[in-house]
């Protein structure tokens, strides 16, 4: 046995050897055209303090034109970077396969360091000039010590940050469980090759293992593939190598089923390759798929003022994913637009600007007057005059107030922006989700209402209940001939839509127990015991994969069960539960 195990291990290194790479420092240089580069900057630099001198420039607007000035510098640092590397070499190969490192960090090494934030997240204007290479002189060095700082405590508190974000995100899709085969649902949603912030996706991963809504067709109105089918590898990449722009497919957004969601709305199940089956718990993978990552994230937000791209005080990283989940107001939100129309004009008012909107006939105010739109510093506008823009439109860089964009633009935009914006931020950082982990946390967070008119109901105005709860009391009021509630789709965060389910033992073990099983006590609920967490809770078997009757995994631990031969020793299997609970 030693021998075989040896020989094993020779083959290995002897594979290692020949297949892997090595590098040297040599295999990186600093690029020729830095200095005319550096000294370019430190030339416009320099000019730009004998106009703050001359009374010319605020001491703001100093200090963000110089960061805008040595961003560019190391901008085009970074691209001679690139040019110098050898294509064929070992530092090219590791960065090209993203096995080992960014061009970012390469930069760092051969380039320059650039820009530096301080312990407050704040930019310094001062950039470290010096690469690795060459390096650090000792004030810069003192200066990259913030950093080195930052990044050590922000891992530590970040730690515990995406662990919370986890949580809740378990809290808030721990009952999304595969139960049926095909809930009959005729909606879908539009997949696009372009996503809604205008980043280019895989739209053959995107499309793959999905179930067609509707049927797909080219521009000359040829039917590729029938509503109802299910795109393998071979059908998404034909569909992304026609000239289709957006295909409608199913979606566990769009899902009716009522407790969970079906086989055909999620389509492919990524750990197997193949339809998901029935008792998945597609929730908790959603939830540990976006939350493992989340240590990965960075902790900062960006003051690095300028163009729409690098907009200032855009929170970004972790707290940018959690501030989309838990739908909270940006201190400085994206103006959006509330009707179809024209942009007249965009003036200036001192530091800001006001984007001046002629709205189409019927949609303006009363008075017939334009819409005035303030863009606060430092919101870089992302239209000029002459552009058409519709209503929802988002005019300025910045994040959206989810609240006002679901009243202007409404749910499927809300939804797409949701997913687009968290994909972002994890893509930025290199750890990608699959949109679908994503779809099944936004189907959560749209799935209540709040009445409006109680109706005959025992409902109060102002409750929040879940969409098919209320269409359930619809449909009795209709039938019995009695005045049916009225309510308005709303979006929640994760933690209040967490803290709204139907099964109060789910709610009282996240947060706030004693009001939870208070108002329970006092409503007279009833829990069901549908999710994952009220079964744990009382001991029972839960209700996915072996313990969901109908899935492959219970069908074939029965037939293992059933092939096992039966044991004359006596059962010494106790159950701790009440009788009352095994009784359930």
């Amino acid at each position: 046995m030693p021998g075989i195990v040896n020989k094993v291990k020779r083959f290995g290194f002897d594979y290692a050897t020949r297949s892997g790479i090595s590098w040297a420092i040599n295999d990186v240089s600093v690029p020729k055209e830095k200095t005319r580069i550096i000294d370019g900057a430190v030339a416009k630099v320099a000019a730009l303090e004998k106009d703050y001198q001359n009374g010319l420039l605020s001491e703001e607007e100093k200090r963000r034109m110089a960061i805008e000035i040595w961003q560019g510098a190391k901008q085009a640092v970074e691209e001679e970077v690139a040019l110098e590397l050898d294509p064929m070499g070992s530092v090219a190969d590791m960065v090209r396969s993203g096995a080992r490192g960014t061009l970012g960090n390469l930069t760092q090494m051969a380039g320059m360091k650039g820009l530096i934030q301080n312990t407050a997240g704040v930019t310094i204007e001062v950039p470290i000039i010096s690469s690795m290479i060459e390096g650090l002189n000792p004030i810069e060095y003192f200066m990259s010590t913030h950093g080195a700082r930052k990044g050590l405590t922000d891992t530590a508190l970040g730690t515990a940050k995406a662990g919370y974000l986890t949580r809740r995100l378990f809290d808030v899709a721990q009952d999304s469980i595969v139960t049926e085969k095909d809930c009959g649902t005729a909606r879908g949603v539009k997949i696009n090759r372009m996503s809604a912030s205008g980043i280019q996706i895989n739209y053959a991963e995107a499309l793959r293992g999905r179930v067609l809504a509707e049927d797909a067709k080219d521009q000359d109105g040829t039917v590729l593939f029938k509503k109802g089918h299910y795109l393998s590898k071979g059908d998404a990449e034909a569909l992304d190598a026609s000239s289709i722009a957006t295909v409608v497919s199913r979606s566990p957004m769009s899902c009716e089923t009522r407790y969970g969601v079906c086989q055909t709305c999620y389509g492919m199940d990524l750990t197997t390759q193949e339809l998901v089956d029935l008792g998945e718990a597609v929730g908790t993978v959603a939830a540990q798929a976006i939350g493992e990552p989340g240590t990965q994230l960075t902790m900062r937000t960006f003051h690095a003022g300028g163009v729409a791209s690098i907009g200032g005080d855009i929170t970004s990283g972790l707290p940018r994913v959690e501030e989309v989940f838990e739908k909270r107001s940006p201190k400085n939100p994206a103006v959006i637009s509330k009707s179809d129309g024209l942009v007249a004009e965009i003036k200036e008012e001192g530091r800001e600007k006001v984007i001046v909107v002629a709205p189409t006939a019927g949609q303006g105010k009363k008075d017939g007057s334009a819409y005035e739109y303030l863009a606060p510093y430092p919101r870089v506008p992302l239209v000029k005059a002459g552009d058409t823009v519709v209503r929802g439109q988002i005019l300025t860089d910045g994040s959206a107030d989810l609240d006002d964009l679901f009243e202007y633009a409404g749910r499927a935009v809300v939804q797409e922006y949701i997913i687009t914006e968290a994909s972002k931020i994890y893509e930025m950082q290199g750890a990608s989700v699959s949109r679908k982990h994503l779809e099944v946390v936004v189907k959560q967070m749209f799935s209540r209402v709040k009445i409006t008119d109680a109706g005959d109901t025992d409902h109060s105005v102002g409750d929040v209940v879940e969409d098919w709860e209320f269409a359930k009391v619809m449909a009795e009021m209709e039938g019995a001939d009695k005045m049916a509630p009225k309510a308005r789709e709303i979006v929640l965060g994760i933690k209040e839509s967490a803290l709204s389910r139907r099964s109060f033992l789910s709610a009282a073990s996240f947060e706030q127990t004693t009001k939870i099983l208070i108002n329970a006590a006092l409503r007279g609920s009833v829990d069901r015991l549908r999710g994952l967490k009220e079964n744990v809770i009382l001991g029972r078997l839960i209700p996915s994969g072996t313990g969901f009757a109908g899935s492959q995994k219970h069908a074939h631990i029965t037939k293992l069960q059933s092939e096992r031969p039966p044991s004359s020793a006596p059962s010494r299997t106790t159950s701790f539960a009440p009788r009352q609970t095994r009784a359930l």
